[in-house]
């Protein structure tokens, strides 16, 4: 077993500081269209030193698609950074991710690769993922190389206040889904289950926290880190089931990733839950995190695990199906069949600790609609 963390992580109000270590730089910076005037912008900017020359390519749009890519490698290669900093949300990061990929495929030189994330929820700032998506297939690609881990993450607080409630819960709920997904995955070991625990602990005492207040810094932060501990687990033990079908959803339906997620996960685990190895760890997991009396059965104690992860739900005004967001079910029936065997072909279904069948995959829709 091989276990390595490759990104450098600096978290807290200060972590912007580490820019001050460049010096008569290219610096190309990768960001969300609506941090154009931001002061998380102004501020990034400020920190980088007055010897680097900055540019900027803001053109990314959620779930980024081929397009976008395509034009941030042409963008790159005219420009010719040493430093890339992708800042926003998941797609921002991503976007840079890939563009670097394929720009270094065409020979392009890139010294550092800094991830600074603005949303607490994809983890993407310490994976080796990139999700590209196809808009007229409405399809998503994940993307899985070494050459993707961001060089450092800069885990930014303050970058976070601003993040409305709405989005705080669908991005919270996406680092509890990928800390439980890692933590049966079956690439799981002792490394990865003590960062997924912790995730778990966090995401359950702070995201409550974080979605009633934006500006509660101390919440913010430690979602911050439950995310980035969340992708520290999952890109060495795997995702599953859950992230392959709600990758599909997205592409069909354009649902936020974290909210496709939040619908899927209680559904996921009672499927997950019916082996007898998985139960036992979700019960251990559910012990480990206080939700479970000690003398609890496996059944009760995956039931209380359920329960929280309900709750936590139902607090942050989150959707139960796919009704409440007014998504037609027919529409929804009709997709069924592309949808599941979609997710069979998905790269995270394969590190799922239950084998599934498309049957299977139609049946948890069926719960969601």
């Amino acid at each position: 077993m091989l276990f390595t963390v490759r990104t450098r992580i600096y978290s807290g109000k200060e972590s912007l500081g580490y820019l001050n270590t460049f010096a008569n730089k290219k610096v190309w910076i990768v960001c969300d269209p609506f941090l154009r005037d931001s002061d998380a912008l102004r501020q990034l900017q400020q920190a980088i030193p007055q010897t680097c020359t900055v540019s900027l390519f803001f053109d990314i749009i959620p779930d980024p698609p081929i397009a976008t890519i395509a034009a941030g490698v042409v963008n790159l290669q005219a420009t010719e950074p040493e430093v890339v900093i992708g800042v926003g949300g998941g797609s921002a990061i991503d976007a840079a991710k890939a563009m670097i990929y394929f720009a270094r495929m065409q020979g392009a030189s890139i010294e550092t690769f800094i991830a600074i994330p603005t949303t607490s929820g994809t983890g993407s700032e310490v994976t080796h993922a990139s999700v590209i998506s196809d808009p007229q297939k409405k399809i998503k690609y994940p993307l899985f190389d070494v050459s993707l881990y961001p060089d450092v993450a800069l885990l930014v607080p303050q970058f976070v206040v601003s993040v409305p409630p709405g989005v705080t819960a669908n991005t919270g709920m996406d680092v509890l889904t990928h800390a439980l997904e890692a933590w049966v995955a079956t690439g799981a070991s002792d490394f990865t289950d003590a960062f997924a625990a912790k995730s778990v602990r966090l995401v359950l005492q702070y995201l409550p926290r974080a979605w009633r207040d934006g500006q509660d810094l101390v919440a913010r932060e430690k979602m911050h880190n439950a995310s980035t501990l969340a992708g520290m687990a999952f890109s060495q033990a795997g995702l599953g089931l859950n992230h392959a079908i709600a990758h599909q959803l997205g592409g069909q339906f354009h649902l936020p990733h974290g909210l496709a997620n939040a619908l899927l996960l209680p559904h996921v685990v009672r499927f997950n839950a019916r082996d007898l190895s998985v139960r036992q760890k979700y019960a251990q997991l559910s012990r480990e995190c206080g939700l479970s009396p000690a003398h609890a059965t496996e059944e009760e104690a995956v039931k209380y695990l359920l329960k929280a992860i309900e709750q936590l739900s139902a607090e942050l005004h989150i959707a139960k199906n796919m009704t409440a967001l007014n998504i037609d079910a027919q529409a929804l029936t009709g997709a069924l069949s592309t949808i599941a065997a979609a997710a069979l072909k998905d790269a995270t279904f394969i590190t799922n600790p239950v084998t599934a069948t498309e049957k299977d995959i139609g049946t948890l829709l069926q719960a969601i609609i």
